[in-house]
């Protein structure tokens, strides 16, 4: 009985999808749709090549590749070979130049490799034929693609050709449906041992993977991202994070994303919350959520003073170059600078100069003084703001001090009333109540909002003094300080909390600790009055996370990394997830690609 063929009908929907409305062919170009595009073929490939040496080429952006191998039998292509290594060592015998000897003994030895690999490792050889399609629809953004691809092939050594009377032919190569097309196999077809075209497929060669620690994203081609924070080799030297990007671009998910990770691995977190984007993810690490906006277990005395830091050889003072180390009072007296000048703008260097006096003579009051051990001292054993005040009131209203002096001191007193008896002394005046050992402690400053731009970046600043202390205390404690909307902290009138934040970056990994900077915008750091310590603060960490931005800040930011035209449009897309990751000199396209349990668990605030 004679079988029925089966008719199978044209899918009429699928092929109105994959077919262009439009195919007009040119001398060296053609016009699909709306789309400008231009084919290449790839006439001869480097001698020799590294692991992975097709990812650049395959993931250009703007344009598709088609790889095609069409194994060969061995047998023929081996006597080919053979005769052909003869034939080079004897031009290297009777070459008379150097170079022309050198190359044809490279030749012949390259040649040989080749047949041990393929007679005695049964190694697959075939016909590879490359061919590159660039698109745009813009005019000038399509030459400016055609001279990056061409700029590519330069740089992995490829020889390439316009398929200058092939455009559709070359279209065919590349397009979904892949006919290939014998004309250019016959053309572009070059013999290469497989397993130096499987080499070098993009998905081959994973983008980042330490072995150790977290899932951090995807690269370009799939691949997952593995990251050690902690890692140190040669050019990983510290555990510093920048993270820039415009809102709605993923920033904070992918921030939060971290958080998690390092705390499952073990990381203190201490978070600086201007928003409230912490709130819930804290509350679902059982951590301690701090109220650092005047809450009564929020409260940093500004005048205790904290102990400083072991100083060792070879480390940077906070404050001075001399690396020498002072005493804690001596210390703290250089911080008040910082705080007083910040809280009061207006403050002249007389006025300075008295209250420094003042302050020295507060503290002996209490019993400190330059030799005093700060560590056995409780937070009530130092005086508060209300101390000073009355102290400054009681040299005001005497008769001992000279007219001039007498002035200032009024002129002081009446300045810092406000902070207290009035509206800031909810902030300040008492002593710290700040008590955690939480291993995530969230530091709200969200409650500032309605404060001036002095009070905000005064609160800010004791914020950092007490993470500072938190950081520095234990040298075997992994500790991450994560500085989100960091361009709060930034003042061009005092520079020298920027320079804090700045210098706390540099000493961090001396403690096993890292800083995490957040922000929008790279222009907030390249004031030309804060430049010396913001681009600092953007170069020093080892890894980069840049996501979607335009405009000037597109502009900063290529010229502050170094950027190529590539990087410049992944950034302008803006596309929601995906960002920049560098890894000290490692430069990744990744895709943050997070469960939803652990989305969930990272709350609504700061956007998904």
């Amino acid at each position: 009985m004679k079988e029925k063929t089966a008719i199978i009908e044209t899918n009429k929907s699928l092929l109105e999808i994959i077919s262009p409305m439009v195919i007009e062919e040119k001398h060296g170009s053609i016009n699909i749709g709306d789309n400008h595009c231009k084919t290449y073929g790839v006439i001869q490939y480097p001698p020799m090549v590294d692991y992975g040496w097709l990812s650049r080429l395959a993931n250009l952006p703007s344009t598709v590749v088609s790889f095609t191998f069409s194994p060969i039998e061995n047998g023929a292509f081996l006597d080919a070979l053979s005769h052909n290594i003869r034939q080079k060592h004897g031009d290297a015998e009777v070459a008379k130049d150097p170079l022309a000897r050198q190359r044809a003994e490279k030749a012949a030895t390259d040649g040989e490799n080749l047949l041990v690999r393929i007679d005695q490792h049964n190694e697959t050889v075939g016909l590879l034929t490359t061919v590159v399609m660039t698109m745009a629809q813009e005019q000038e953004l399509f030459k400016r693609m055609c001279k990056r691809v061409e700029s590519m092939f330069s740089f992995l050594k490829l020889k390439h050709r316009t398929l200058a009377c092939n455009q559709l032919e070359g279209y065919r190569q590349v397009a979904p449906f892949h006919i290939s097309q014998n004309s250019l196999e016959e053309t572009y077809g070059r013999i290469m041992p497989l397993s130096s075209l499987m080499g070098g497929f993009p998905f081959s060669s994973s983008g980042l993977n330490d072995g150790t620690g977290y899932y951090l994203a995807k690269d370009s081609s799939g691949s997952l991202v593995i990251l050690n924070l902690w890692r140190r080799d040669n050019d990983r030297t510290n555990s510093g994070i920048v993270v820039m990007g415009i809102g709605g671009t993923g920033k904070s998910t992918a921030t939060k994303h971290i958080i998690m990770s390092e705390f499952m691995t073990g990381t203190r977190i201490i978070a600086i919350d201007p928003e409230d984007e912490y709130k819930d993810l804290c509350s679902h690490l059982d951590g301690d959520f701090v109220n650092a906006s005047g809450g009564k277990g929020g409260r940093i005395n500004p005048l205790q003073i904290r102990p400083a830091p072991t100083v060792e050889d070879g480390d940077d003072d906070l404050y001075r170059d001399d690396g020498n180390g002072i005493g804690a009072m001596a210390l703290h007296i250089k911080t008040l600078e910082v705080f007083f000048s910040l809280y009061l703008p207006s403050l002249g260097d007389m006025q300075k100069a008295v209250l420094k006096d003042n302050l020295i003579e507060l503290y002996n009051k209490f019993g400190i003084t330059w030799s005093t051990d700060i560590t056995k001292l409780g937070n009530e054993d130092f005086p508060i703001m209300s101390d000073l005040y009355t102290l400054l009131k009681e040299k005001a209203d005497s008769t001992a001090l000279k007219e001039s002096e007498r002035i200032l001191t009024e002129e002081l007193a009446m300045m810092l009333k406000d902070v207290a008896h009035g509206s800031d002394s909810f902030l300040w005046n008492g002593h710290t109540t700040i008590n955690t050992n939480s291993p995530f402690v969230c530091l709200s400053t969200h409650g500032l909002e309605n404060n001036s731009d002095a009070v905000k970046r005064s609160q800010y600043f004791l914020l950092l003094l007490w993470c500072w202390q938190e950081m520095s205390r234990d040298r075997n404690e992994k500790v991450l300080l994560v500085c989100d909307e960091a361009y709060l902290m930034i003042d061009p009138n005092v520079p020298q909390s920027l320079a804090f934040l700045r210098n706390i970056s540099k000493r961090a990994r001396k403690y096993e600790a890292g800083i995490m900077i957040i922000s929008h915008s790279v222009v907030d750091f390249l004031d030309p009055s804060v430049k010396k310590y913001g681009q600092a603060l953007l170069d020093i960490p080892t890894y980069k996370l840049l996501f979607g931005t335009d405009g000037q800040n597109l502009i900063e930011t290529a010229n502050l990394y170094k950027l190529t035209e590539a990087m410049q449009d992944l950034l302008a897309a803006k596309q929601r997830g995906t960002a920049l990751f560098m890894a000290g000199a490692k430069q990744i396209q990744v895709q943050f690609d997070i469960p939803q349990s652990r989305l969930d668990a990272m709350g609504s605030a700061g956007g998904r």
